[in-house]
């Protein structure tokens, strides 16, 4: 097994003390950004 794995499978078990909160914030910061990206597409689209 490379290191990389092997840290990649120590972070997957997460050893029981990972933080809840931290999929909350990806997954809104991502949703955020998604949104924006609509936003701004859609106001180039009607410029056409």
């Amino acid at each position: 097994m490379t290191p990389h794995a092997a840290v990649v499978a120590q972070l997957a078990e997460g050893n029981g003390q990972h933080n809840s909160l931290q999929p909350w914030l990806t997954g809104g910061g991502a949703l955020l950004i998604l949104l924006l990206l609509l936003v701004v597409t859609v106001s180039f689209n009607k410029d056409r």
